[in-house]
């Protein structure tokens, strides 16, 4: 079984100004002749961690990590103007553009492999390959399964307290209920909505209750831009076309790709993978067998530390198996 790499800091951080509204702040660690590869976050609104920084080994690869508009570390906190998938596309694009990177591997999660596909499919030139895990292809009847009516058959205590904040004459429509609090001007409504829609996402996120998670979601400062910014995104349909990525995936021709999924995922489950999998032909799936959705969970650290050392070995030529 395969654990994280050790802690790692980072040997450079940039700011860059990508708007006249919006500036993103990046990092990079591990080796910078090594091969790029760009840590994708979730969310959208999560932003990265130093936990995110140790799934590659510092020795191979250069490690790129951003944090994209209006998360994490990027300024301003929580902002939704200009703040779209198309956006977020370029984005990409143009922190490739400023580090010098020709072509680098994409490593995302949820909205993360969510983003990173929809890049590819705008960029297939720029991509080396992909390791996604937890696939989200933001279709509508993904949306619904989460914060309307799937899960909420699985965790019914949970969602009892999801369901909280929402007067019972507009659960109809729960996310645009939700959208409409988080972008009030009641402050107090706003921070309830916020910690309640990302406590209901961060007690589904492991198969095995993790605390911690739930914590980490729901502290202020994270659970505001995860919130505000995935409740933006969603009542807007992610910003691209019903079923957008399945009906572009011959785009993804010639690219490798290894996608991991848990089993009991119940926020995006396991049909978003096999869907993806079966129309991207060099693409390999991994079903991890006790895992739901989160990246601390063991066995999607053990298969995602695994995909990227494989990925490693198959861009520099290497031959033989993973020692």
């Amino acid at each position: 079984m395969q654990i994280l790499y050790p802690e790692i800091k980072p040997y450079k951080q940039h700011t860059l100004a990508v708007s006249d509204i919006h500036t993103l702040h990046i990092e990079e660690c591990g080796d910078p002749d090594g091969i790029p590869i760009l840590f994708i976050h979730g969310g959208p609104g999560a932003g990265f961690s130093k936990h995110d920084r140790r799934f590659f080994n510092p020795e191979r690869y250069r490690i790129i990590l951003l944090d994209q508009r209006g998360a994490g570390r990027s300024t301003p906190h929580a902002d939704l103007t200009d703040n779209t998938t198309a956006h977020l596309i370029d984005d990409l694009d143009t922190v490739r553009q400023h580090l010098g990177v020709a072509k680098w591997v994409l490593f995302g999660g949820s909205w993360g492999s969510t983003l990173a596909l929809l890049y590819a499919q705008a960029f297939p030139e720029k991509v080396l390959g992909m390791i996604l895990r937890s696939i989200f292809l933001a279709r509508q009847k993904d949306l619904h399964w989460f914060y309307q009516d799937g899960a909420s058959n699985v965790f019914p205590d949970y969602w009892e307290e999801y369901l909280h904040p929402i007067p019972e004459e507009e659960r109809g429509n729960l996310m645009t209920a939700y959208y409409q609090k988080l972008t009030g001007d009641n402050e107090l409504a706003k921070m309830a909505a916020a910690k309640a829609w990302s406590t209901w996402e961060g007690r589904c996120a492991t198969l095995r209750p993790n605390p911690e998670i739930v914590h980490a979601l729901a502290s202020p400062h994270m659970a505001v831009s995860l919130a505000r910014i995935e409740a933006h995104y969603f009542v807007n349909n992610a910003f691209i076309q019903e079923n957008q990525i399945l009906n572009n995936a011959d785009k993804l021709k010639g690219i490798p790709g290894t996608i991991i999924h848990g089993r009991y995922d119940m926020v995006c489950p396991l049909d978003n993978a096999y869907e993806l999998h079966k129309v991207w032909p060099e693409s390999e799936l991994q079903i991890i067998r006790d895992a739901g959705h989160s990246s601390h969970e063991p066995g999607i650290i053990d298969a995602l530390v695994k995909a990227t050392e494989t990925m490693a070995r198959e861009i520099s030529g290497e031959k033989g198996p993973i020692c």
